[in-house]
C-alpha cells in the first residue's frame, strides 16, 4: 500500500500548492485535506495538477474540535503534514482566534495522532521567528542556539508552543517520526503573508538607524521540502528532528526596497509601532509587534543542517526569491533601474571624492616637527 496524507491548511495558497504537489508524487495512494472552511476557487483550482493524480478528499472541520480523529481513523492516516500553525487564519483575522487555532488546534491533532496507531510519520511548519529577534541576538542562530529574548506574543509565541507540544508527541510517540521544519519569510509569486503585504505598500515605514538583515525561502523550496520531510530519508540523509529552511545569502531591509523601487520613510520606532498599530486596527496590513521587531533588528539562521543532513540545498538563494517575489509586484514609485543608477552613481562620486582627497594629502607638505 502506498502513503495516505493529511494536510491541514490546505484553505492557504501554501497548503493548496503543497496538496497538488504531493499528488503527483510516487507513492501516493490518497491525499485528505481538512480547513476550517472551504478553498477559495482559485486555490481549489490549483490543488487540481494536470496529468495523472493521486485522489484527493477535501473535509472541512475545525481542528479545535476532535472531529480530527474521526477522519485520520476514516481514510487510515499514515503520514500528517501540519501546515494550519499560521500568522492570519483563513477564517478570522482576530488574534485570539488565531491564537486558538494555532494552539488549540495542535493539541487536538496531535492528541487524534497520538490514539492512532496508524500514523508513522508528522510533519510540523514552524518558522525562524521562535528565535526572536533582540539587538543582543547573536549573528547567526543554529537549530541549537537559544534566543536572547523569547517572543512575548503574536504568532511567534504560537510556534514556540506548538513546537514544545510536538516534542512531547514525540516523547510518547517514539515509532512516529518526527520533522520540524522552522522557515525563514516565506516568498514567491503567490505568497499570502504579512511580510508580503508590507512590502506592497507604496511607501516603508522603517525604524530610523536600523537597516535589519532579512533572509527569505522561495515557495517552490518551501513545497520541495516539506514533500521530502514527507517521505522516508534518502540513503545518507535525515528528515527527522529540526531543521531551519532559508535561502542562502542575505538581504537588508533597503535593499529589499530598492529592488522593489519602493522609497522608505524612516521614523522613530515609537512613531512605527503606532502607525503599525493604526494600520491593524484599519486593516491596511497587519504589521505585529514581533514583525516589526524584525524590521528593527532583523535575523539570519544558519542552514548547514538542512543542507548537509537532509540532503537539500534550496534552489532559490535569498536575493534570488526575493527577486522573483517582487517581479510578481506592482511597480513603485521610484524605478528599480533608476534607483540603482542613481545609488551607484552617489557611490562612485563618494569614491572619487575620497580618492582626491588621498590624493591631495600625499602632494601636501608635511608640517615640520616641533623642536624640543
Amino acid at each position: 500500500m502506498g502513503t495516505v496524507v493529511l494536510v491541514t491548511g490546505v484553505a492557504r495558497h501554501l497548503g493548496a500548492r503543497f496538496a497538488a504537489e504531493l499528488r503527483r508524487r510516487e507513492g501516493v495512494d490518497l491525499v485528505v485535506g481538512v480547513d476550517v472552511q472551504p478553498p477559495r476557487p482559485a486555490l481549489r483550482a490549483l490543488a487540481e495538477p494536470e496529468g495523472p493524480a493521486a485522489p484527493y478528499r477535501f473535509h472541512q472541520l475545525d481542528l479545535r474540535r476532535p472531529a480530527v480523529a474521526r477522519v485520520i481513523a476514516e481514510h487510515g492516516v499514515d503520514t500528517v503534514v501540519h501546515l494550519a500553525v499560521s500568522a492570519t487564519g483563513p477564517g478570522s483575522t482576530h488574534r485570539s482566534a488565531v491564537k486558538e487555532s494555532n494552539v488549540i488546534g495542535t493539541m487536538q491533532l496531535l492528541g487524534a495522532c497520538q490514539k492512532a496507531p496508524g500514523v508513522r510519520r508528522l510533519v510540523v511548519k514552524s518558522t525562524t521567528g521562535v528565535y526572536g529577534s533582540a539587538p543582543r541576538d547573536p549573528a547567526v542562530f543554529t537549530e541549537r542556539t537559544q534566543p536572547k529574548v523569547l517572543p512575548g506574543g503574536g504568532f511567534a509565541k504560537d510556534a514556540v508552543e506548538v513546537e514544545g507540544y510536538v516534542r512531547g508527541f514525540a516523547r510518547r510517540r517514539p515509532d512516529v517520526a518526527v520533522t520540524v521544519l522552522r522557515f525563514a519569510n516565506i516568498v514567491g509569486p503567490g505568497a499570502d503573508t504579512p511580510l508580503g503585504a508590507y512590502f506592497a505598500l507604496p511607501v516603508l515605514p522603517t525604524v530610523l538607524g536600523y537597516d535589519p538583515r532579512l533572509q527569505f525561502a522561495h515557495e517552490d523550496d518551501v513545497v520541495e521540502v516539506l514533500c521530502r520531510a514527507s517521505f522516508p530519508a534518502g540513503p545518507g540523509t535525515v528528515n527527522t528532528g529540526t531543521f531551519n529552511v532559508a535561502g542562502e545569502g542575505v538581504l537588508l531591509l533597503s535593499q529589499c526596497a530598492r529592488r522593489l523601487g519602493r522609497p522608505t520613510l524612516p521614523l522613530l520606532l515609537p512613531a512605527v509601532s503606532w502607525m503599525a498599530g493604526l494600520a491593524r486596527q484599519t486593516r491596511l496590513v497587519d504589521v505585529s509587534p514581533e514583525q516589526l521587531r524584525l524590521l528593527t533588528h532583523g535575523r539570519v539562521v544558519d542552514t548547514a543542517r538542512l543542507r548537509e543532513a537532509f540532503g537539500y540545498r534550496p534552489a532559490f538563494t535569498t536575493p534570488e526569491a526575493f527577486a522573483d517575489f517582487a517581479a510578481a509586484q506592482s511597480p513603485g514609485l521610484l524605478p528599480p533601474g533608476r534607483l540603482t543608477a542613481v545609488t551607484d552613481g552617489l557611490a562612485a562620486l563618494l569614491a572619487g571624492a575620497d580618492a582626491d582627497a588621498d590624493a591631495a594629502g600625499a602632494r601636501s607638505p608635511r608640517p615640520p616637527r616641533p623642536r624640543s
